[in-house]
């Protein structure tokens, strides 16, 4: 008895050992390959998205979804240069992470009641489009690892496009084109800089802040973000991204 025992270990062991290969090589089909796809393709939707979607069904008191996906042609420079000034000014410079704001931000979080994450916008894309918004150190792991994949596969302009389009950046509303037709009727191509500096003010809120109706918090952000987007050089700051 003790020998068949120890004869089907191994055998279980075996099982399980191929398991969890095919597990892993799945994944890393599935997710490179989704990679590749949307290097060339807009993203559908995302899972914050589908959440909000559900919600407004549930709401429905005349707020209309609106999301709807522009090439970087199609949306002005400004947008571009307010999001960097403002959420991750290292963007152009570094591969997908700012490790020194991950120190100090870990360091800080010792303390601090409120976490803060140095996430760059390579990272907030990664979690955005391929992930869950909930925190969990096992959610960080696989948004390090699909930052990775996007700043090798993507590259930074296409990283800033997908940012610029499926960002949150109002109650029902994804992207600057939609917030741009929400709030200023008029495509995102037109923004002025300070049109997409006040849109890009309540990107850390966008369900509590107002770009319709700002307070004096979010006229703060915005005169901020202004002065920040003058004091990098304007738009040839963004002027040679890495395309792939």
């Amino acid at each position: 008895m003790i020998s068949k025992r120890r004869a089907s270990s191994p055998s279980l062991f075996s099982k399980i050992k191929k398991i969890l290969i095919k597990a892993v090589v799945y994944f890393l089909i599935a997710s490179i390959g989704s990679v590749l796809i949307f290097k060339f393709l807009p993203i559908p939707f995302t899972m914050t998205m589908i959440n909000q979607k559900f919600n407004q069904l549930i709401d429905d008191k005349g707020l209309s979804f609106k999301y709807s996906w522009k090439s970087m042609d199609n949306i002005s420079r400004e947008a571009a240069l307010a999001v960097v000034a403002s959420e991750d000014q290292l963007f152009p410079d570094h591969f997908g992470f700012d490790f020194a704001s991950i120190q100090n931000n870990f360091i800080r979080n010792q303390k601090a009641k409120k976490i803060r994450g140095g996430s760059t916008l390579s990272n907030q894309v990664a979690k955005n489009v391929f992930l869950w918004q909930k925190r969990s150190y096992f959610r960080k792991a696989l948004e390090y690892y699909f930052t990775v994949l996007i700043e090798l596969i993507w590259g930074k302009e296409r990283i800033l496009e997908v940012y610029l389009n499926v960002a949150e950046t109002g109650k029902y509303t994804f992207g600057f084109e939609a917030a741009s037709q929400r709030y200023f009727n008029k495509p995102a191509k037109n923004l002025t800089r300070q049109e997409a500096a006040k849109i890009t003010a309540v990107l850390p809120s966008p369900r509590k802040w107002s770009v319709a109706n700002p307070g004096p918090y979010v006229n703060k952000r915005t005169a901020h973000i202004v002065r920040q987007m003058r004091a990098i050089g304007g738009t040839n700051y963004i002027s040679n991204l890495r395309k792939f």
